[in-house]
């Protein structure tokens, strides 16, 4: 298949009046003959290492994904992907250790998305989000999680176990975003939990009509520059990670 993407992660206005560094990671690569995983993470602001948890959950998944896919050809079930979560969760907690630190200071959430000609695997952990085109709709494949308290949501470090979803469907959609909470309010509906087709429709537009494949580094930089001007911070002072991603 001729996966073709758009990738763009940018600070957020607040992060930067608090000398604070982004927080948000992402990942994407072919994995098997035709597949393409997506991965987006946000560092918890609160925790310390936050931007450390979000890389290591993006590579760490990553790695365990291309290993599978060297190995064979099936999508990973549900016990191997929860055995490499908790795999995750211990490095993490070593990590900490040799730190002096806690897991809690490593928070991050986690949303990734695995296309392949016959299937869509879906993981989530948290407030960042899946979408996927279906015609001329957006789907909602993953809705951001919010935590007991306001502006709180699931991590995955969070104790006993972490809250996650990991979902299976027939491929139907030739599209998809993956993007982090910052994105959120710009390109879905809370009250109506759908999404703004109105938003991904010019976004993916580009996209779609490329001619190259993989990262289009062009439309990239005009995503980041989107992301980071006015028009969006004014709605929204936090991290903003953005992947689009184009099948057809």
């Amino acid at each position: 298949m001729a996966w073709k993407w758009a990738s763009a992660s940018v600070i957020g206005t607040s992060h930067v009046a608090n000398g604070d560094r982004l927080q948000d990671a992402y990942t994407l690569a072919r994995v098997g003959e035709d597949g393409l995983l997506a991965i987006v993470s946000d560092g918890a602001g609160s925790a310390e290492f936050g931007h450390f948890g979000a890389w290591l959950v993006c590579r760490f998944l990553k790695v365990r994904f291309r290993e599978h896919f060297q190995q064979q050809s099936d999508l990973p079930n549900d016990d191997l992907i929860s055995d490499w979560v908790d795999e995750l969760r211990d490095q993490i907690a070593a990590i900490a250790r040799q730190r002096e630190s806690t897991q809690r200071q490593f928070a991050a959430t986690l949303a990734a998305i695995l296309v392949t000609p016959e299937e869509e695997l879906t993981l989530h952990i948290g407030d960042s989000a899946v979408v996927g085109r279906n015609g001329d709709e957006w789907d909602v494949l993953c809705w951001p999680e919010n935590g007991e308290y306001a502006s709180s949501t699931y991590f995955v470090t969070d104790d006993p176990e972490p809250r996650m979803t990991i979902r299976r469907q027939p491929r139907t959609h030739d599209a998809f975003a993956v993007f982090s909470d910052g994105v959120g309010d710009l390109a879905l509906s809370h009250a109506d939990q759908v999404a703004h087709t109105g938003f991904f429709k010019p976004m993916i537009r580009p996209v779609d009509a490329a001619q190259d494949e993989g990262r289009l580094r062009d439309l990239s930089v005009k995503l980041s520059s989107y992301l980071g001007g006015p028009s969006v911070c004014e709605r929204t002072d936090d991290d903003k990670t953005l992947l689009l991603i184009s099948g057809v």
